[in-house]
């Protein structure tokens, strides 16, 4: 259970918050002198570690689920990029332990329903497997932040790397789920019927193990009491606009979503006729062709996933103690040198299938690297209260600009170049693999924007771990008196 410290305090008068911040995990102003904290600021939150470890495990089950949920059948990309900012508001302003509590309703539920939908009402299974994209769109935009809240530095850093774990072997789970329940009972529609007794477990769990804690909590920087206002969504999104940080690094998670999207949807057909052009398969003419490609590379993902993401965080977690700017510049390091591997992968495919399977495996595990780094470098950039809208917002421009179009872009430069030439399948295969060449190319100025990032890092690490710090301008800040006693930078 939560601990609250409470006790009789004098009115301290009209000088508002008091001091300078000391630095992470320390008390601020009058806490720190030993006097009671002025009426507008609330009793310090607390959580036993281990329960804030067996919070991390439910939050980490939750998460595999979610992307089991989202595997046995894939939903509607378009429904999450409309739904996240929304969770983002409603993450940042209202009880996250509620709204995570709807969407594993909504989603479960939506699942559900949809398995018992016939053929004959297809738009009907299509809407609910969208709602399935807007309760899973709740879960990804607040989750982070609530392990936010409760770690800090190396433990946080760790953390967030046993929680992105699950989102390749929940990917490949759900994948294997909706396979295997199909050939067992014939009818894959029992995959979606055995998905909600596991939601239900979570819900549980969520409910009874999982606290709400104070914005902030784990800084020592808890919310400003109810008296003070709240910024609006829009003053949130420009504090968003002007911290370069945030602002470069999701430009790079964008190039990672790009490259990713393109070789998860393109990858298993370019092995494939890559097979053929070795006369190691049998060619094929009309879709579906039916191949072991598509689970070689999955498998490759899900090892090069789980593997990438504990290195990239111990990188970090390791060199953060001699460099502050460790964590853009291993996010960086690894998308640039992603580069010329999954150059070589494509180059080779047509003499050297087996030094290409190897050469894409190095930049599946380098590009895995910076899940959880990307994600710490978020939370240590942005002021507590404004977490949900920056993670919303950094999954809207990452699809939008990533993954919901880099296939269809690779896709058309393929059929340019095929149209220009002979028709035959050797020219069809080496189109496919000049198309792949803009993902070396997108993955490169994404360690470009992570090298920015780290230019700027140090400044806005500074500026959000401020106590008290809101996201009003500064305008807004006189106008409610908010800087009377406190001291801010720009």
């Amino acid at each position: 259970m939560a601990e609250e410290m409470s006790a009789e305090c004098p009115d301290p008068g009209p000088g508002g918050l008091q001091g300078q911040s000391p630095g992470p995990g320390r008390h601020y102003g009058a806490l720190a002198s030993g006097q009671c904290p002025p009426p507008s600021m609330p009793a310090q939150w607390s959580l036993a570690r281990w329960r804030a470890y067996v919070v991390t495990v439910v939050l980490c089950y939750i998460n595999l689920l979610n992307y089991m949920n989202w595997f046995v059948i894939a939903v509607f990309i378009g429904c999450l990029l409309v739904s996240a900012p929304v969770f983002g508001y409603l993450g940042d302003r209202y009880s996250r332990k509620a709204t995570l509590s709807f969407g594993i309703l909504l989603w479960s539920g939506a699942g559900l329903s949809s398995s018992f939908i016939t053929l004959q009402y297809s738009w009907l299974f299509f809407l609910a497997r969208g709602a399935v994209g807007i309760g899973t769109a709740s879960y990804s935009t607040i989750a982070p932040t609530l392990l936010g809240d409760l770690f800090v530095q190396d433990q946080r850093t760790r953390v967030l790397a046993i929680f992105y774990i699950f989102i390749p072997v929940g990917s490949g789970l759900g994948y294997v789920l909706g396979s295997a329940v199909a050939k067992l009972t014939g009818n894959w529609r029992w995959a979606l019927r055995i998905m909600p007794c596991l939601e239900a477990v979570a819900l549980i769990l969520l409910i009874l193990l999982v606290p709400d804690p104070p914005r902030g909590a784990a800084e020592k920087q808890e919310e400003i009491a109810v008296g003070n206002p709240r910024s609006s969504w829009c003053e949130d999104v420009r504090y968003l606009g002007r911290n370069w940080s945030f602002v470069w690094s999701t430009l790079g998670v964008t190039a990672m979503a790009f490259v990713t999207g393109a070789l998860g949807f393109w990858a298993p057909k370019f092995l494939f006729e890559a097979r053929v052009v070795h006369g190691l398969q049998l060619p094929c003419f009309q879709e579906p062709c039916s191949s072991e490609d598509s689970l070689i590379f999955g498998a490759l993902t899900i090892v090069t996933g789980i593997i990438g993401v504990i290195l990239g965080a111990e990188a970090a977690r390791r060199y953060k103690k001699v460099n502050p700017r460790a964590e853009p510049l291993i996010c960086a390091f690894s998308l640039l040198a992603t580069a010329p591997c999954l150059y070589l992968a494509l180059i080779l495919a047509p003499t050297a299938l087996l030094a290409s399977y190897v050469f894409l495996a190095l930049g599946e595990l380098l590009l895995s690297c910076n899940w959880a780094v990307v994600a710490d470098i978020l939370l240590s950039v942005v002021v507590p209260r404004c977490r949900g809208t920056a993670e919303a917002l950094q999954i809207t421009m990452g699809h939008i600009l990533g993954d919901a179009g880099s296939p269809y872009l690779t896709g058309l430069i393929s059929s340019t170049l095929r149209a220009r030439r002979s028709d035959s399948y050797l020219q069809r295969f080496l189109s496919l693999q000049q198309s792949f060449l803009c993902c070396a190319f997108a993955i490169a100025l994404g360690g470009g924007c992570f090298l920015l990032t780290a230019l700027h890092l140090e400044r806005d690490q500074a500026q959000a771990w401020q106590p008290g710090t809101g996201t009003l301008d500064g305008k807004n800040k006189e106008r409610h008196g908010l800087l009377s006693g406190t001291s801010t930078s720009t």
